[in-house]
């Protein structure tokens, strides 16, 4: 049945033991004696070493995807790994119930490939799926927790397509540790209960969500043990009938009847709208191979995921833009004012043109023209920023001397909590996977006796037009996938060879991050870790630009705010990004966030040399 859950297009082609290095590898036998503690496991954000590497945001599911290496696995194996792993310790940002898109470079072959799966509208689903009785767009918040909001999930597909091509092991192998971390239990940290906290009225509404998240009526404690049987028992039912079972068998049949009457508790106030994704939609799901984006930087190719995410067009527009720039020669606040107004124009091309490319006609090629970065550059003001938003450019091709633009320029915001894991091989083979639920709960809603949250992936659709007079690509549509801004990145070298790959969650922000990374560690002169932890500042082509603390409170915000007319708004954090970084010699960098979103967690199989 593998073959009918994934269908190959072409879109525009623009192109002994184990060391951890500080990740805590639970071992089955004592993993629930030793669990019993009072802290979290220790997360080390940056490992250098040898034969393979993972990063992740999380010490349990980083030590998920090192096991599946040291047992002979490709980077698809730990990826997988690691991903079903953030599917117990990370259930709010990644899981079943969610998609997402994964980008692959082969080292035989030295070939990047992407899977798109993401999740899809339902058949039935029209322009009109979160407007009112009256014809009004839906309150976000109505719209986020309903049946409404749940697209069919692509992220076990994604696995399975994944482990077809590239992997050494089957699914049912990959999936072990995690089946052994939803049954023993993950110690959760400050992040997760703050989390919990952040949706305990949600979470409250809906009592299979509650039994798993508000143990006793509370979000668990901070080093409290939390196991989830139920999704050890849907892994473990996966494990073994394959994700048919998930998409035409009796999950399905459970997901469906979950989307359509959403069983909230007794007494509850809320309004939850029904969803109408059938077994239908689950059982004609459908993984998209696509071709990747591909830019040229600084004589480096970077390879992103094209349409319906709009990452990989809209890096890799901003940094055509910015290869008019000298970037390395300017001091930190030119550098970073260029950057925001090169993020600015390559957003409102984003908005005006950006959707599911089976449904819209996307220009992903004139978008990610040279000819087509050199006409928006013609409108960046290297003294001043422009007022916001700023009209998207006219990608057709006819490129010459003037700076022209379309009308009605117009901003789109959108937010959402996700989760991004990178991982290498000894090969040299790399994985930037991007995954996600949307919202951080997704829709809040949990099919009961499975230990999985659904999506509320459908409300990243733009509600009702936003281009004013122009085409709207992102309105709600029949098998439709909304538009993404998940950014998975891989940059290869002048030959062709891996040179590092990068991604964040974040919703919008996500391409900001991964932009901003790849500025810092190209022209800044930064090394990785450096680039990841670097404060970050983000421009979607709004009238204010998010920017964290260390910058908006410092000097550095206070010239691009008073010399440069940025209005900075501060924000507590943005992002928090995961990638490795090929050093030569065999030797790898894997790095993770230091401080944002508690931190990360990154390892290598061995710290030294290769043992001989």
């Amino acid at each position: 049945m593998r073959a009918q859950r994934s269908r190959r297009t072409a879109t525009v082609a623009i192109v002994g033991t184990i060391a951890l290095a500080g990740v805590g590898l639970f071992a089955p036998a004592q993993a629930t004696a030793d669990r019993q503690q009072t802290s979290p496991p220790p997360k080390q954000p940056t490992a250098t070493g040898y034969g393979g590497a993972v990063a992740t945001v999380d010490p349990d599911a980083t030590a998920a995807g090192l096991r599946v290496l040291r047992r002979g696995g490709t980077a698809v194996d730990a990826a997988v790994a690691a991903a079903a792993a953030l599917g117990v310790s990370e259930p709010f940002s990644s899981g079943i119930g969610g998609g997402g898109f994964f980008v692959y470079y082969d080292a035989k072959s030295g070939a990047v490939s992407t899977l798109d799966g993401r999740e899809s509208a339902p058949q039935s689903a029209t322009e009109r799926l979160f407007l009112d009785e009256n014809g009004a767009p839906l309150p976000f918040a109505e719209a986020r927790v309903s049946g409404l909001s749940v697209g069919t999930p692509g992220t076990l597909a994604t696995w399975d397509e994944a482990l077809d091509r590239w992997g050494r092991f089957d699914l049912a192998r990959n999936l072990r540790p995690a089946i052994e971390l939803a049954e023993d239990g993950f110690v959760v940290d400050q992040t997760f209960r703050s989390q919990v906290e952040a949706n305990a009225a949600i979470f409250a509404d809906f009592p299979a969500t509650a039994e798993l998240y508000l143990p006793g009526g509370a979000p668990p404690a901070v080093g409290s043990v939390l196991p989830n049987p139920d999704l050890a028992d849907t892994y473990r039912q996966i494990a073994r009938h394959g994700i048919d079972v998930f998409y035409e068998g009796p999950i399905a049949d459970e997901i469906a009847a979950t989307v359509q009457d959403p069983p909230v508790r007794d007494g509850a106030t809320r309004n939850v709208r029904p969803g109408d994704l059938t077994t239908e939609d689950l059982a004609g799901y459908e993984v998209i191979e696509r071709d990747p984006t591909r830019v040229e930087y600084r004589g480096l190719q970077v390879y992103g995921m094209a349409p319906p995410s709009s990452g990989g067009s809209t890096v890799g527009e901003a940094l055509n833009i910015l290869e008019n720039a000298d970037l390395g020669a300017m001091d930190e606040a030119q550098a970073l004012h260029h950057y925001l107004e090169a993020t600015a124009l390559a957003f409102a091309d984003r908005n005006r043109y950006v959707g599911d490319p089976d449904v819209v006609d996307v220009p992903l090629e004139e978008l990610l023209s040279q000819d087509f970065a050199d006409e928006r550059f013609c409108l960046l003001d290297p003294d001043a920023a422009a007022p916001k938003p700023v009209a998207p450019g006219v990608p057709d091709g006819d490129y010459g001397d003037g700076c022209a633009t379309a009308a009605d320029p117009a901003a789109v915001a959108d937010e959402g909590s996700t989760t991004h894991l990178t991982t290498a091989d000894r090969w040299g083979n790399v994985v930037a996977y991007t995954l996600t639920i949307e919202q951080t709960g997704g829709s809040g809603i949990t099919v009961p006796g499975r230990g999985f949250l659904l999506n509320n992936e459908l409300t990243d659709f733009n509600f009702a037009p936003t281009q004013g007079t122009a085409p709207d690509p992102n309105l709600p549509g029949s098998n439709k996938r909304p538009r993404s801004s998940m950014a998975p990145t891989i940059v290869l070298d002048g030959g062709g060879d891996p040179l590092l790959a990068v991604g964040s969650p974040g919703g919008a922000t996500i391409i900001g991050t991964v932009l901003q990374t790849l500025v810092n560690r190209i022209d800044l002169g930064m090394d990785l870790p450096e680039a990841v932890a670097a404060p970050r500042l983000f421009q979607p082509n709004g009238v204010n630009t998010s920017t964290e603390p260390a910058i908006a409170d410092g000097p550095l915000g206070a010239i691009l705010r008073d010399e440069y007319g940025h209005s900075l708004a501060e924000t507590a954090e943005i992002g928090a990004a995961t990638g490795i970084e090929f050093l030569g010699r065999h030797r790898l960098q894997a790095v993770a966030e230091p401080v944002r979103r508690g931190g990360g967690s990154a390892g290598v199989v061995f710290p030294q040399r290769w043992p001989r």
